[in-house]
């Protein structure tokens, strides 16, 4: 296997966010197969979904990986349920950790239990702006230049806190 290029996003709104999202940087870089090339800032941001829940602490990593799609994001749901995640039918409610793959190398995936570059990912600042900031350069498959999308992202909310 070929090494890939891959970035994650990462968010929390329960239980110390901060640590969550730290705790999940650990355990992605104890992965097999798996080593971190970067890793933004955190940010807060205000919840996509209901507005009676915690903001976000969110984050982007940039790994390097043998892993093909689908097995890397088995472990990273691995990780969310070993760091309490509960699988509920309410989208966008409030979590303990949420791990995406938002792309994968320059692969466009399209199967039931994955889709990349991860959908939404243009509309949602607390993706692109950590994105543009460990990956300044980067030209998304089908989507464009980060920094072009960035410029119609409004930040929404969106502030660097660490």
């Amino acid at each position: 296997m070929t090494k890939i290029i891959a970035y994650i996003g990462l968010g929390s709104n329960l239980i110390t966010p901060e640590a969550q999202i730290k705790s999940a940087r650990l355990a992605i870089n104890a992965l097999d197969k798996v080593q971190e090339q970067a890793f933004s800032s955190l940010y807060r941001s205000p919840p996509m979904g209901p507005q009676d829940q915690p903001d976000y602490v969110n984050a982007v990593m940039a790994i390097v990986t043998e892993l093909d799609a689908l097995p890397l994001l088995r472990c990273l749901q691995t990780i969310e349920l070993e760091q309490g995640r509960e699988r509920k039918d309410e989208r966008w409610g409030p979590r303990t950790l949420d791990l995406d793959i938002l792309l994968y190398a320059d692969h466009c995936i399209d199967i039931p239990d994955l889709i990349v570059p991860h959908y939404g990912l243009t509309e949602r600042a607390f993706v692109l702006y950590p994105l543009q900031e460990i990956a300044p350069m980067l030209e998304l498959p089908k989507l464009g230049h980060i920094n072009d999308l960035i410029n119609n992202c409004p930040l929404a909310g969106l502030e660097k806190i660490v």
